[in-house]
C-alpha cells in the first residue's frame, strides 16, 4: 500500500506510518463518568458514514475510557476533534480467529509460546476482510514482534483497510 499520486512515487505504507505490520488504530476517549455521555459518542458516529468497529468501555469513578476502533481512522479524528472529545490513540494487532473448536485457546497458546503478554483482548462487532471472518483486537508491548510471531505460525492478521469492507 502507498500513499501519493497515481504516478508511482508515493510514500511507502512503513514510511507514512511508521511501521511496516499490519496494525489498526484504536482510539481510547475519555469521557465524563454521566448518563448518555456513550450514547452521545456513539451518535457522532453513526450520524456519519464512520462505523464503530469495536467498542470496549473501562469505567472508572471520575471518568469512563471508551476504546474504540473506526471503519475508517481519518474520518475517526475529524468525528472526535469536531466533538471535542479528548482522546489518544494506540495500536493494535486484529487477528482473524482461527476456525477449530477451541480458537481462543489456539490464539493465546500461540501467544504464550513466544513469551507474550496481552494487556487486554476483545472481539469486533462485524465481519472483517472480504470474506467477513471473525476477529478480535489485541492489545500488546510489542505488536510487530507479536505481528511477525502469529503469522509465522499460520494466523490471518488485518489492516485498517480490512474494516473499510
Amino acid at each position: 500500500m502507498t500513499f501519493g499520486d497515481e504516478e508511482g512515487d508515493g510514500v511507502g505504507f512503513a514510511t507514512a506510518r511508521d511501521r511496516d505490520w499490519p496494525s489498526v488504530r484504536q482510539f481510547n476517549v475519555f469521557l465524563a463518568n454521566r448518563l448518555g455521555a456513550l450514547l452521545d459518542l456513539v451518535r457522532k458516529f453513526e450520524t456519519t458514514d464512520v462505523r464503530v468497529v469495536s467498542l470496549n468501555v473501562v469505567e472508572t469513578s471520575d471518568c469512563a475510557i471508551i476504546r474504540l476502533v473506526p471503519s475508517d481512522y481519518e474520518r475517526a479524528v475529524e468525528v472526535l476533534t469536531a466533538g471535542k472529545l479528548p482522546y489518544t490513540e494506540s495500536d493494535l494487532i486484529v487477528v482473524k480467529v482461527p476456525d477449530n473448536d477451541q480458537p481462543l485457546l489456539t490464539l493465546t497458546k500461540a501467544l504464550l509460546k513466544a513469551e507474550i503478554d496481552i494487556h487486554y483482548l476483545y472481539p469486533l462487532l462485524i465481519g472483517v476482510g472480504p470474506m467477513g471472518s471473525t476477529a478480535v483486537a489485541i492489545h500488546v508491548d510489542d505488536c510487530e514482534q507479536v505481528a511477525t510471531t502469529l503469522q509465522k505460525q499460520g494466523f490471518t492478521l488485518f489492516n485498517e483497510d480490512d474494516l473499510k469492507e
